[in-house]
């Protein structure tokens, strides 16, 4: 598949999760793009391995396509009337980001499991003493990027 149809297929997931919070299925992709599901599912193959997006292991689901996740987790942000789930307390920053959009967060401490909540407003979280503490060094997220 060329570059540009992997790009456009990468902003379509994106565009997707931003219309609806949840990821595409390989076949709501392959009818998008008029490819076969086989197509659809090497794409999604090919941006796994580029880190654009993250399969859920064994499957072709999208598990996450940062700062997006495609399940369930603890950290929900609340943005443009719908609920997002992030994969981390670093990505709950980023869905705002990404959607250019206020949101409010809740998460709980990892360490008390006391319950956090953020609010971001015109760019930036206002009036919160909350720190995120990172165990893994950045360059290690991807030897295990579910648990990272």
């Amino acid at each position: 598949m060329d570059e540009s149809k992997l790009w456009e297929i990468r902003t379509f997931v994106y565009q997707h999760f931003a219309e609806t919070t949840r990821p595409p299925r390989v076949d709501k992709t392959a009818h998008r793009f008029a490819l076969t599901p086989e197509e659809a599912v090497s794409a999604y193959e090919q941006l796994h391995q580029r880190h654009a997006l993250y399969l859920q292991p064994g499957t072709h689901a999208i598990l996450m396509a940062n700062p997006f996740s495609g399940v369930e987790t603890p950290f929900k942000v609340r943005a443009d009337g719908r609920t997002y789930f992030a994969n981390c307390a670093w990505d709950s920053l980023g869905i705002p980001a990404a959607l250019h959009a206020d949101a409010e967060i809740e998460a709980a401490c990892a360490q008390s499991g006391k319950p956090i909540q953020l609010r971001v407003m015109d760019g930036q979280v206002r009036q919160s003493e909350a720190r995120v503490h990172f165990l893994i060094p950045f360059r290690e997220w991807y030897n295990d990027l579910v648990y990272t």
